[in-house]
């Protein structure tokens, strides 16, 4: 099961080049996966309908008690055999109704069969939160499918708006799936159903929210208004997702959980009143629309309001009459939707109105909608009928509410029968005074998969008996009362078959008198629901505008003061509600004087901060508080987290140097003596209380201190480096959280540096200087660069042999500085080695990946600083992006290099003997360093890149532009 499903997805992936190399074609070969799911789910049917199951059960999330759990009973071996079925022949379609020249298509196909993936592994989910994941996935697909054409707005609007309600109803549902695995003490759903949780408050509030997902899930109202709009997308989308797979789902979940909840309040009151509304509001809707999509939309809301009213009531008749209305449902209106498509493809509109005389022009397309359009409206002897004849006699058999429910569903019958003839006049018929509407011919490639399912319909109605095995096993889950329903063409002219006659009636008279239930429609339509929803959406954002408005002041010191404020009030209401102070011994104050020395001066540089109101003094005082807590770290015996911090402080100053190149000296705001008075206090109370809280947690230690457990687990793998240790393997799954987050960040900020080169244009060169102009060496190492990019022998047109870090040709005379030149070629080399050695070492030695990527980039920095932008281009030929990735590669590779022990991170040494070198080992945590380190490396010369290169280059041209006698930018 596990397989089928993965190959959906997998082959998905694959779906864009397919569709390039053998165009619409490609629909066939990725029709494979969905074909061997049906034929696998048919030949376990004789297990599933003597009552058993295929499972398949793999721990996942053991601690949450949470497993891969699927799960191949009755009702999933319907819904298997639906939704692969209905997959297959809607992909075959899809190789006809799409040209080679569609736009997207490889796009619309991988989405089409991940999600016929998704929906598979939602029917077989056995454990709650596996069923969420599978159930996001569908929306999600959905989501993409919906809005295929994303250059029409209405496909936009109508994907943003499914998301929107399926979203709000999944997370709403996902509290209660959570709530119910709690009450039942497991998430499995077999082993809820075979032993429910006993009634009480959150099981009943468990249950409503579950029922809000699936009531959004299948559009029943007030929900229901998503799916009439999803009609914009393409016409196989809304004949599988929109007839036989996506809205079922919530249908689907309601059958699963009835045999265990449907005696829960309130259960039944919920689902018997809004499945008949649902049923009668989105039948009178469907007599006045003209678009034949439209018809049959409002017509599925009809549809599966019934089913909902039949799943939801909770017996064993009713259960038996739910599923074989689902699968007669899925074998009528797939055929149908795929029909309109046909009409649409061979017109070119779906208008009833301009429709005329195609039951001629189009006889077997007519005859096929023909008889899909009469299961539709329960005329023997097609399935739909002997469905809705167990329908109408489970319902009378049952109680008082389930009578009040058989009147809606007749009444609903009649307006389907209505617009059943409705559909079928419109599309066939030949209008009086209008032309016969032209017609290309139909493929019969193209109307197979209509036909073959409105076939299966005419088949299945006599020959419903053999469907009683399967259904029957799963109505067996309700109690079994004395006298049982068993489905059947015929069970005479009883009171069920009374109640067709009188729909089928009522639905002739309606379709008859259209002009007055038109009018009447008119007159009594309530407003509309979308534009309800497009209103309340407009609404929300202006109300979240002015809240953002009135929080978002722009000032970044109102922001840190309310912040702080914030955070101070809810410490001191901690402490004084608390008292956690009584009973706490005092801390040493320190281990060592050294370390109350290094802890004053730190204290005072950063309160004299309070005090600065120039940039460049409050980063180097705010660096040296940072540049005192390594001495701490050093004073306590922790050179690693020191060496760590030195290094971070010493590239984030430079960097803050590079930024302020290009600001004020000057803070801009206006530090009054008022504003100052008002702040100072909230600093110096939110640090004060920072260290008060500490120092309590420091002396409400109970437990013995992890730091003996952690150097014992160290030793035991032959190491001495706890912290590494720590970082690499222990805890590697934070470093690898932290590392995409860095990168990422890294990312964000090069692209709002870069943005205007997806706005203005490519960047222009530095306008030429003359030659007797300070800054004339620019020209001379551009050309010099313009030329090692273009592959050409330097030496043309004059330029000089370049040499190592000649700032000479590189930088403007008043910007050389002859020591950091110096300093530089003493120490690149050097401090490159001693990266690698931090690298190497880090097993047993103070160390690591972060911090040696740390130090490489402070080299490149001092190669930067003492020869400019130029420099740092010839020290890095690469872009940085490629070490960022290529380090997240690494880390990810050695993480999933694991699995072949069958353990993400799975660590392994190997020890061996190499020549010259000596003893030597090697394990997967030097290696997920190498990657951290390249990581590390690459964001450092990302953010100098950005920050140092960028800005260079403005201050030459700004340069260029006033030698021109122009003004350039500040």
């Amino acid at each position: 099961m596990s397989a089928l499903i993965l190959c959906h997805f997998a082959l998905a992936l694959f779906a864009a080049p397919l569709v390039r190399w053998c165009g619409t074609r490609a629909f066939l070969v990725l029709a494979l996966p969905p074909a061997a799911t049906a034929v696998w789910a048919a030949t376990r049917w004789s297990t599933t309908a003597a009552g058993g199951a295929d499972t398949a059960v793999r721990a996942w999330l053991p601690a949450y008690r949470v497993d891969w759990a699927l799960r191949l009973d009755a009702l999933a071996e319907l819904m298997v055999l639906l939704a692969a079925g209905v997959g297959t022949l809607v992909l075959v379609y899809c190789a006809s109704y799409f040209d080679d020249r569609s736009r997207h298509l490889g796009r619309f196909a991988g989405s089409l069969l991940a999600f016929a993936g998704a929906m598979l592994g939602l029917v077989l989910a056995d454990d709650l939160i596996l069923l969420y994941i599978f159930w996001e996935l569908t929306t999600v697909f959905s989501y993409l499918l919906i809005g295929q054409t994303s250059d029409h707005k209405r496909n936009r609007r109508s994907a943003l708006q499914a998301l929107t309600i399926t979203t709000l109803g999944g997370l709403t549902m996902l509290v209660g799936l959570l709530t119910l695995g709690h009450e039942a003490g497991t998430y499995r759903i077999s082993a809820i159903l075979a032993d429910p949780p006993p009634p009480s408050a959150a099981l009943s509030t468990a249950i409503v929210l579950i029922l809000v997902g699936a009531l959004s899930k299948s559009a029943i109202w007030p929900f229901s208004l998503w799916l009439p709009n999803a009609m914009a997308a393409p016409t196989p989308v809304s004949a599988y997702l929109h007839a036989a797979a996506m809205v079922k789902a919530g249908v689907y979940l309601i059958a699963r959980l009835a045999p265990a909840f449907a005696e829960v309040t309130p259960w039944r009151p919920l689902l018997l009143v809004l499945g008949s509304a649902t049923m009668l509001l989105g039948g009178w809707r469907a007599l006045r629309l003209n678009d034949l999509k439209l018809v049959l939309a409002y017509g599925t809301v009809s549809q599966l309001g019934f089913l909902t009213v039949l799943a939801g009531a909770g017996r064993h008749d009713t259960g038996l009459a739910a599923t074989a209305m689902l699968l007669g449902h899925a074998l009528f209106k797939a055929p149908l939707f795929l029909v309109t498509g046909i009409i649409d493809h061979a017109t070119g509109t779906r208008d009833l109105r301009r429709l005329s005389g195609l039951g001629s022009r189009l006889p077997a397309v007519g005859a096929v909608a023909a008889l899909a359009a009469l299961s539709m409206a329960a005329v023997p002897p097609l399935l739909g009928f002997t469905a809705k004849e167990a329908a109408f006699q489970s319902l009378l058999d049952g109680s008082t509410a389930d009578r009040w429910a058989l009147a809606a569903t007749v009444v609903g019958s009649a307006l389907t029968t209505a617009y059943t003839l409705r559909y079928l006049w419109g599309a066939f018929a030949r209008k009086p005074g209008a032309p016969d509407t032209e017609a290309h011919d139909v493929s019969p490639a193209f109307l197979a998969p209509p036909a073959l399912l409105a076939l299966a319909g005419l088949v299945l109605g006599p020959g419903v008996p053999w469907l009683q095995g399967l259904l029957g096993a799963y109505a067996e889950q309700f109690p079994t009362p004395a006298h049982t329903y068993h489905l059947a063409l015929w069970h005479g002219a009883g009171p069920a078959f009374g109640l067709s006659c009188a729909a089928w009636a009522g639905g002739v008279l309606l379709f008859l008198a259209a002009g007055p239930v038109a009018r009447a429609g008119q007159a009594l339509a309530w407003r509309s629901a979308d534009r309800i929803f497009g209103r309340s959406l407009l609404a929300l954002e202006r109300t979240a505008l002015q809240c953002t408005g009135f929080v978002q002041r722009g000032s970044l010191s109102v922001y840190l003061v309310t912040t702080m404020s914030v955070v101070l009030a809810g410490q001191v209401a901690v402490l004084l509600a608390d008292e956690p102070w009584t009973g706490v011994p005092a801390p040493r104050v320190w281990d060592h004087p050294a370390q109350g020395a290094v802890a004053v001066l730190t204290c005072a540089a950063a309160l004299l901060c309070l005090w600065v109101r120039r940039r460049m003094k409050a980063v180097v005082l705010a660096g040296l508080t940072g540049y005192g807590t390594a001495l701490l770290f050093v004073a306590q015996g922790a050179p690693d987290l020191a060496l760590t911090q030195f290094c971070v402080e010493t590239v984030s100053m430079i960097v803050f140097v590079l930024v302020l190149r290009r600001m004020p000296v000057h803070f801009e705001e206006n530090y009054s003596r008022r504003r100052r008075v008002l702040r100072m206090p909230v600093a110096l109370a939110g640090g004060a209380a920072v260290a008060f809280v500490l120092w309590i947690m420091a002396g409400h230690r109970r437990a013995d201190s992890a730091g003996a457990a952690m150097v014992e687990e160290t030793a035991h793998h032959g190491l001495k480096d706890v912290v590494a240790t720590i970082l690499v393997d222990l805890r590697a799954w934070d470093t690898m959280g932290e590392s995409a987050v860095l990168a990422a960040a890294a990312i964000g900020v090069t692209s709002l540096i870069y943005l205007h080169r997806r706005t203005d244009g490519a960047e222009q060169p530095v306008l030429p200087l003359p030659g007797d102009h300070p800054h004339a060496g620019l020209r001379t190492a551009w050309r010099a660069t313009r030329y090692e990019l273009a592959g050409l022998p330097e030496g043309d047109e004059g330029a000089p042999e370049r040499t190592w870090l000649a700032a000479s040709s590189t930088l403007a005379p008043e910007r050389r500085s002859l020591v950091l030149e110096v300093v530089a070629r003493l120490i690149f080399h050097p401090v490159l080695v001693l990266s690698v050695y931090l690298l190497m070492c880090a097993e047993n030695l103070p160390g690591g990946g972060f911090v040696a990527g740390l130090t490489a980039g402070v080299a490149f920095i001092t190669r930067y600083l003492a020869g400019g932008r130029h420099e740092l281009a010839d020290a890095v030929p690469f872009k940085p992006g490629l070490f960022t990735g290529l380090g997240l590669f690494v880390s990810t590779s050695v993480a999933l290099g694991g699995l072949a022990e069958g353990t993400v991170l799975h660590g392994w040494t190997w020890h061996g003997h190499l020549p010259v070198w000596g003893d030597a080992h090697l394990s997967t945590a030097v290696l997920f360093d190498c990657g951290v380190y390249l990581l590390v490396l690459g964001v450092v010369l990302d953010i100098v890149r950005a920050l140092g290169a960028r800005i260079d280059r403005q201050i030459e041209r700004a340069a260029a532009l006033r030698a021109r006698g122009e003004a350039g930018p500040a």
